[in-house]
């Protein structure tokens, strides 16, 4: 059985990154975004079916995230190259496009394996998303089957309940009363 993570220090990580735009690569670590919100979330691969719908949605709503002091930022097991091949491969053949956000390479598996999400027989991640305080401890947890895509809706209001100071009941959204 995995440990609990959620109310704990986030693992710690150091990842290459491609902006983007694909133009610049760069080195992340969890200690670059202490004092912001970040959802960092994984993807099994570049170059698939569902992951695109992810990150363009997400990449859609990065300034509502950025209206919340949050940063976004994608991980899988490819390369930066592969990353950037993606970004700047048109979408008519099966690129993915300018993003507003970075991803970044886990291609050692380190990363997706502290986070308790590598699917080791075929060597790639789950789609696992974490929410991460601005002191680094890890709040909410989402991991699913890579056949199904994650809610942008969801992880706003989340991430909105985790920022409103108090106890929200099911279903809670901005502007609802706290308990």
């Amino acid at each position: 059985m995995a440990e609990r993570m959620v109310g704990r220090p986030a693992p710690d990580f150091k990842l290459e990154t491609v902006s983007g735009d694909g133009r610049e690569f760069k080195w992340v670590s969890l200690s670059d975004y202490r004092e912001k919100w970040l959802v960092l979330f994984f993807y099994p691969l570049d170059f698939t079916y569902v992951c695109p719908t992810e990150i363009r949605a997400l990449s859609e709503a990065a300034g509502q995230f950025s209206d919340l002091d949050t940063e976004l930022l994608a991980v899988s097991v490819d390369s930066v190259h592969c990353h950037r091949a993606w970004i700047q491969t048109p979408e008519e053949r099966g690129g993915l496009g300018p993003i507003r956000f970075p991803l970044a390479s886990d291609i050692t598996k380190k990363t997706v394996s502290d986070y308790n999400i590598l699917l080791e027989e075929e060597g790639v991640a789950l789609r696992g998303l974490y929410i991460i305080d601005p002191d680094g401890i890890l709040k909410y947890e989402l991991v699913h089957h890579n056949d199904v895509g994650r809610s942008v809706e969801e992880t706003l209001r989340v991430l909105q309940a985790l920022q409103a100071g108090g106890l929200c009941p099911m279903d809670w959204r901005p502007g609802d009363a706290l308990l």
